[in-house]
């Protein structure tokens, strides 16, 4: 499995700079090299979608629910009594020694919980009044309350959530994930990206492939307007001059293939093929105006709108057609104060945009079937300090960047109701069973039936993976 690289590739500066963009000519997609990859062909023996790569699988797709800018786990998830008690008292000297912050400096007040919370479901789950919504499903969730990371600025810690590492260059999840299994539709690509509100910081390297041959980064799709930039035919170009285009493109490309080996014109050439298909698979499935209109409602979509409760409703649509892995990417949630990013203010206006969408999801998998095999993820890259950035008689107060934090998962194999960790009584430190961004990796992957150990590829003289040479199951999570 380690040197399962397809044969021949070359990794060229060229190469390289050429995982910054997006292009019909290097679009992530995976359905059709990601299919018939070594990898999938020599540790399965089947040329179709790879599952049970190194062992039976949980969950057979993924949606990423990114809430990118870091919501405040303090005022959504993570209910801590001495917080509000001691609201407004400087905090204590021994808990901040030699600690390094983003923007907060000195010795800062606490921030006591700035919403009510109330317990919910038969698992007595503490969750804001913010998500009611959310709150109506705790049930089906696992939560995840000692995630930690050594990143608190947001481009290298979302890099690090989805690349495993905090600089640019690695693959992203996403495509280690098609890269290894591949997708179960061959007119569609195995990694799709969708975004609403801002995206992440990171941009396209949190969706690319790193040093994996391009055609495994994520292809961004649209939930209004055209639903793949140049993906439409241009005027006077009709379908059957397109295919002859292709096939002259088409038989160039393989002639330089047999001349220099470069496995990066086989992505080309898959490119090119599946952009073809795509021109009349795309369309009808981003028109979320073929659903019932109960459904619609449900989530909370408006067809041709760009927001997040279309984009959840695509990613269920999308999962049921066989794409592997949904990024879906809601922006917003960096709250530090003042009055444009104050978190009494903005923190609502975030959870009234998500909160039906994401509960209709998971809801929504359920009726149809599909939890058992699809896993649902929600969480930001980091979390919010217990200490104010600003006054504490200023209404315009926020919360500082975090290294603890908050997720939680549902389906795809995670138990319902499980409960893993704990911070301390302010909500500073992961005080039980602490978490990394590894560890949830690792996880991740394994419900798919991937050994995040053997999931490897070559590059410059040594073997990486998503985990880097860290991370751990975890197994209290797994149903």
């Amino acid at each position: 499995m380690k040197e399962a690289a397809p044969a021949g590739i070359a990794t060229t500066r060229r190469h390289f700079f050429s995982t910054a963009g997006v292009s019909i000519g290097s679009l992530g997609l995976a359905s059709i090299l990601g299919r018939e990859s070594p990898a999938t062909a020599a540790t399965t023996g089947t040329g179709k979608d790879g599952l049970g790569l190194h062992h039976s699988r949980r969950a057979k797709a993924v949606i990423f629910l990114s809430q990118a800018g870091a919501p405040s786990q303090l005022d959504l998830f993570d209910y801590k009594p001495k917080l509000a008690q001691f609201h407004g008292t400087p905090v204590p000297e021994e808990l901040i020694e030699g600690e390094r912050f983003a923007f907060l400096s000195g010795r800062p007040s606490l921030l006591g919980p700035q919403f009510a919370f109330n317990r919910h479901g038969a698992t007595g789950t503490n969750v804001s009044e913010l998500l009611p919504h959310t709150s109506k499903i705790v049930d089906e969730t696992a939560f995840i309350y000692s995630l930690t990371t050594d990143q608190f600025n947001h481009t290298p810690a979302q890099l690090k959530m989805f690349t495993g590492h905090e600089r640019p260059g690695r693959p992203s999840m996403g495509a280690w994930l098609t890269y290894g299994i591949g997708s179960e539709n061959e007119n569609l690509p195995g990694f799709v990206a969708l975004a609403s509100g801002r995206g992440a910081r990171c941009g396209s390297a949190c969706m690319g492939p790193g040093f994996l041959p391009t055609v495994y980064q994520g292809v961004q799709f649209r939930s209004g307007g055209e639903p793949v930039l140049f993906l439409s035919n241009p005027p006077g170009v009709d379908p059957g001059v397109r295919r002859d285009s292709l096939d002259a493109i088409r038989d160039l490309n393989a002639m330089r293939h047999d001349t220099v080996g470069d496995a990066e014109i086989e992505t080309r050439i898959a490119s090119y093929e599946l952009a073809f298909r795509m021109q009349t698979s795309v369309p009808e499935l981003m028109d979320i105006s073929n659903e019932p209109a109960h459904i619609q409602e449900m989530y909370g979509a408006a067809p041709g709108e760009r927001s997040f409760a279309n984009n959840c409703l695509l990613a269920r649509r999308l999962v049921e057609s066989g794409v592997r892995y949904v990024q879906l990417t809601h922006g917003e949630w960096d709250h530090h104060g003042g009055p444009r990013v104050n978190l009494p203010l903005h923190l609502p206006e975030r959870c009234r945009e998500v909160d039906r969408a994401t509960a209709a999801l998971v809801t929504d998998l359920k009726q149809r079937g599909m939890l058992d095999e699809t896993l649902v993820i929600w969480g930001g890259e980091f979390g919010r300090t217990p200490m104010l950035q600003g006054e504490p008689d200023d209404p315009n107060v926020g919360r500082d960047h975090h290294r603890t934090f908050t997720m939680w998962l549902a389906g795809g194999g995670i138990k319902a109701g499980a409960r893993l960790g704990a911070t301390d009584e302010l909500g500073y430190r992961a005080a039980q069973d602490p978490v990394t961004v590894h560890d949830l990796q690792a996880t991740i992957m394994h419900l798919l039936g991937v050994d995040h150990t053997k999931l490897t590829f070559k590059f410059q003289g040594r073997d990486y993976r998503l985990t880097d040479v860290h991370g751990e199951l975890l197994a209290p999570l797994v149903g």
